[in-house]
This record gives structure tokens, sequence and C-alpha cells, in this order.
């Protein structure tokens, strides 16, 4: 775990994407079309959003990844990093989104049937380029396992133990969905992060459940994450990237400065 005292938490805005549209779900089912990816990621971007997540929600389905024009057009004019996933199964793949101009590519399915990827596109890029992406479903108490496919296969690998894999396999970052909290406006699952980030020294980036700012610090301050990803919250317009910022700010949280 990052020591969250020293560094900024990030505020990272995910764009679920299917075909040219940017979505949103509910425990990564009902599916509901928002509008134009670029014409949000733009939104966000000038919000002050540190990051942005693209997730290709049915890329795994049909083996590809579609994003690469809309990276392209977002990263002409969007200066902060990009995080792309969804239907990276080998380091061509990866090679591809790096080149349309993502900055870090996210890697799930692939992963739990090839570990050796993790390896591969690490050594070959760097593992700070590489996120290792796990939907964590709850299976008893203190016990998850790894999902994929949107959440629908069971990878039969626990959560906690293929974090520590990735890891050492090279990963750079591990982004932790809780499947669970998905959509749900319940609260990040801080049990399941802290458990993660107890075992892990890469940063951890919390996804599902925001609910509102006091989110933020549970899951900053009582469980270790490094960063949190909004979606919800921001393409129903319940609140905006500055209103969230000076929130958790107000209550302790060091973010960074945008002015």
């Amino acid at each position: 775990m990052v020591d969250s005292i020293s560094y900024n938490t990030r505020l990272i805005a995910c764009l679920d994407i299917k075909g040219p549209n940017l979505i949103k779900s509910i425990n990564l089912e009902g599916i509901r079309v928002i509008g134009d990816p670029n014409e949000y990621a733009r939104r966000y971007y000038e919000a002050g959003a540190d990051e942005l997540i693209y997730m290709d929600m049915v890329a795994s389905l049909y083996q590809r990844n579609n994003l690469h024009e809309i990276v392209k057009a977002t990263s002409n004019n969007i200066f902060v990093p990009i995080t792309v996933g969804g239907g990276v199964r080998s380091v061509e793949d990866a090679e591809s989104l790096l080149k349309s101009g993502a900055d870090k590519v996210a890697i799930n399915t692939a992963a739990t049937q090839n570990p050796q990827l993790i390896t591969d596109i690490s050594r070959r890029f760097g593992a700070q380029c590489v996120v290792l992406s796990i939907q964590a479903k709850q299976i008893a108490p203190g016990k998850w396992r790894a999902y994929t496919d949107c959440g629908r296969e069971d990878s039969g690998l626990d959560v906690i133990e293929w974090a520590q894999r990735g890891q050492e396999l090279g990963a750079g970052e591990l982004l932790l969905t809780s499947v669970d909290r998905e959509g749900a406006r319940t609260g990040y699952d801080c049990d399941l992060t802290k458990q993660v980030c107890e075992k892990l020294s890469i940063p951890v980036i919390a996804r599902g459940g925001f609910g509102d700012p006091q989110d933020i610090v549970d899951v900053v301050n009582g469980a270790g994450a490094d960063a949190v990803t909004f979606a919800d919250a921001l393409h129903y317009d319940r609140m905006t990237l500055p209103d969230i910022r000076q929130s958790v700010s107000d209550k302790g949280i060091a973010v960074r400065k945008v002015v």
C-alpha cells in the first residue's frame, strides 16, 4: 500500500464503453447508454479529473478492443493519464492501445487465463503501463472470488491471492472493482480493499460504490486505497469533480490542487 498521507489520492473518472457509446451499469449489468464518450471525457478532464479509465465492456466477449479511435480522439486534447482496458490479450494488443494514446493498459480475462501476459507486457513497456484489473465478488464473509466478462464468469481465483500474484508477475497497479457495489451508491467495499492493500506494495484503485465524499475518506483512511473512481455520480450530475475534490480535501484527504 502506498502511504496515503504522503501522496495525493487520485480522483479518476471511469468511462465504460460499448461500441461507440458511453454506458453505465449496476453490478456490471443493466446497461444504459449515456452519450458520446469523448464529450464526457473532455468534460471530466476540464473539471479536474486526475486520470481517465476507459473500459470496453464487451471486448472480452468478442476477443478484441474497439477503443483505438476513441482513445486517439481523446488523447489529442486531454493531458492526464489514460488507462484503457477490455480485450487486451497479447503484447501486440497492448502496444496498439499505447500507440493510440493510452498511457496504461488494464488486463483481466486474458491474465487469468495466461498470467505470463502480465510479465510479458511489463517487461516490454514497463510495470507502470500494466494495470491488473480484478472484478471481485464476495462469496463468503472475508472471501472474494475474481470474475471476468463483466462479472459473469468465475475464474476460480481467490482475489487476495490473485492480486499478490499479479504484483509478483509485474503489474504496476491494481484496479479493484467490487461487482457487488458497482453502481449501487452504497460506498466502496472497505473490507475487500483493506485486505488487498495490506498485501500489496503497488497502488490500489478502488472502484464500485461511490455514493458521497465520505465514502472516499473511508476507503482511503480506513482501507488504504491510493485512488478512487467515479462514474454514476458524474454521468448523472449527482456531484461534480470540483465539489468532490473540495469536500474530501476539507475532510483531510490529500488531493491534487486544481487551479
